[in-house]
Parts: C-alpha cells; structure tokens; sequence
C-alpha cells in the first residue's frame, strides 16, 4: 500500500461516511477539514493527520492511524484511527438526547387539543 489514500476513500473504509459517495459529497460542501482547512475528495490523507468531520449537530475529530482503501469490519476501524473529539462537543450529544422527548414525530402533524392541554400544564404555561 501506498503513503497516502484519498479522502473521501479513507472515510468510506473506516466507516465514517455509509457510502463513498456521501464522503464525497460531505467534502464538496466543506464538512470535512484537515488542518483547519476544508478539503476536497481528492486530497491525500497520511498517517499522524487529525480529520475533522462536522455531522450536525457536533464536529468529530479523528487521528488517522493507518490508512485503508478497502472497507472493513467494525470492529478493526479503532487500529485506523483514534476518535481525539473534546469532550465538549461530546456534551452536546449528550444533551441534544436528552431535549429529544420534547420533540414530536416528523409527520404526526399538529397536536391534539387534548395534547396540547397536557403540555400547558406540563409546562405550566
């Protein structure tokens, strides 16, 4: 193997992105960054870089390892790369589930009188 894989391939292997095409678009519209700076797909990636992915709504940040241009299990992606994310930004993950049971079904359309009685006094509103 080579020095040096694709972006968008190395993304795909380490299964970050579902598709090849999804990690290639995800740096079209500049939600990938090395160094800072938004990359295209093309770019080469090398062992020792840290890859920033924003996915709303955190940014994850992961140190490549080793690279990879063919897919692989789940359960070999941790010798590829380290997830180096803050904390932080793990936080907001942590609080985005737990403001999740407010939030209705898409679709369910618009609550019931008998519902949105139940959420005033819920809410004391």
């Amino acid at each position: 193997m080579g020095e040096s894989v694709r972006i968008d391939k190395w993304l795909w292997a380490v299964r970050i992105f579902k598709t090849r095409s999804q990690a290639t678009e995800a740096c079209k519209k500049g939600r990938v960054e090395v160094g800072d700076l938004p990359v295209k797909p093309s770019r080469d990636v090398h062992p020792g870089e840290v890859v920033k992915v924003r996915k709303p709504p955190l940014t994850r940040s992961f140190k490549v390892l080793e690279l990879a241009e063919k897919r692989m299990s789940a359960k070999l992606t941790s010798g590829f790369m380290e997830d180096v994310t803050p904390p932080e930004e793990l936080e907001i993950l942590d609080m985005q589930k737990q403001m999740n049971w407010i939030s209705r079904d898409r679709g369910a359309g618009r609550p019931t009188k008998k519902e949105r009685r139940k959420l005033d006094d819920f809410f004391d509103l």
